[in-house]
């Protein structure tokens, strides 16, 4: 599982990633690795800041988006422009100009259902 390596969201994937045996990579925005999270299995220091977004969603074969920050907008926007499958889990909605929704992400009620959205969980 990839993830930004840090807190909050991307700490408690970490957790609950590793608490199910899975490796876990962050690829961090930081130069240095001091910050990350201490559950990570591997962690990736860019000193990209947001641009590591690229990276992240680059090297994904499926997005899952909880929340609603900017960070969390970016990653959405460079999967659906990659082509990479995004699930939504709670925040952003977006709308084209006339108001209707843009089509793409699909809209998962829970972390089970997101999983299973992707296509690579089952």
């Amino acid at each position: 599982m990839l993830c930004g390596g840090y807190t909050g969201v991307m700490g408690a994937v970490t957790e609950g990633a590793r608490s199910g045996g899975g490796l876990v990579v962050g690829v961090l925005s930081g130069a240095g690795r001091a910050d990350a999270h201490p559950d990570l299995s591997v962690a990736i220091a860019t000193g990209m800041g947001q641009a590591r977004n690229a990276v992240l969603v680059g090297s994904a074969d499926a997005v899952i988006v909880v929340g609603g920050s900017w960070g969390t907008l970016s990653e959405l926007a460079h999967a659906m422009r990659g082509g990479v499958p995004v699930v939504q889990l709670g925040g952003w909605r977006l709308y084209d100009a006339a108001g209707r929704p843009v089509p793409g992400p699909l809209e998962a009620g829970s972390p089970d259902e997101a999983l299973t959205l992707t296509g690579l969980w089952s």
